[in-house]
């Protein structure tokens, strides 16, 4: 009978089986998501407010999408994943920069927006694993939060590399660190798997963003100085490459111990 309950769960799901590969897409997409976002807001001048309105539209049109879809279509979820984090970019820097309140203070409303969206959606639905998200309202709350948490990871990215002259590299490597406290605890203790799973899914957003900045700002600034647009082309090849050799299949997230014994 259990047996039978998860196959039917997994079968349904429409998000990918969480592993390595997946993590690494997940990097790659956040690092994709900081060139392009600055690719069209700063090289292309577009701006923050227009550039957040961009790729805004392009998120929404592909969450409404991905909630319509049946089953789970890889280029689909990854897509609304790299439009998410490409408009986390633009969106933190717009709060950050054009509303004048500095990274504090953007990473702290950040922060705010998604504690209120996750209690939200344990209030309605009881839990914020995402092995819940079986209807449209769960599903929505579910890129709610992804879309805030790669918000709030840019601006965290962006402080963190900005203060005391630490610069990209340092961020980088304070964020990779957490990730791999985060590993340890998955693997050796038995500390909730849906705290985890969000709080490595937050952290990877600084870590790309990081990586994306130390790629393409000026070298005054601690960067590499490189094209955005090529930076952006590059990961984005990288991403395919990944989804065409490393296994796409639908499957449950990390949850509970409790949920998988009975």
């Amino acid at each position: 009978m259990q047996d039978s309950t998860k196959s039917a769960l997994v079968s349904g799901s429409k998000v990918p089986e969480v592993t390595l590969g997946f993590w690494i897409i997940k990097i790659a997409a956040t690092t994709l998501g900081e060139t392009g976002g600055d690719t069209v807001t700063m090289t292309l001048n577009w701006g923050y407010l227009a550039g957040t309105c961009l790729f805004l539209a392009a998120m929404v049109i592909l969450v409404a999408a991905q909630i319509r879809a049946q089953r789970f279509h890889p280029a689909l979820y990854w897509a609304t994943i790299v439009a998410s984090t490409t408009f986390g970019t633009t969106m933190a820097d717009f709060a950050d920069r054009s509303l004048g309140i500095g990274y504090p203070g953007g990473s702290t409303l950040l922060l705010t927006c998604l504690v209120l969206v996750l209690g939200l959606w344990y209030r309605k639905e009881g839990t914020i694993s995402v092995n819940s998200v079986s209807t449209p309202r769960a599903e929505a709350f579910y890129w709610g939060a992804i879309t805030l948490s790669q918000t709030l990871g840019t601006a965290i990215g962006d402080w963190i590399a900005d203060i005391g002259d630490m610069g990209y590299r340092g961020g980088a490597l304070i964020f990779a660190a957490g990730l791999a406290v985060i590993a340890a605890l998955y693997f050796w203790t038995r500390v909730s798997r849906v705290t985890l799973f969000w709080t490595a899914f937050i952290l990877t957003r600084p870590l790309g963003a990081t990586v994306g900045d130390f790629l393409d700002k000026p070298l005054d600034h601690g960067g590499l100085a490189l094209s955005r647009p090529l930076a952006s082309a590059v990961i984005a090849t990288f991403m395919v490459v990944c989804l065409l050799l490393i296994p796409q299949r639908a499957g449950q997230h990390p949850g509970e111990p409790a949920q998988e014994t009975g």
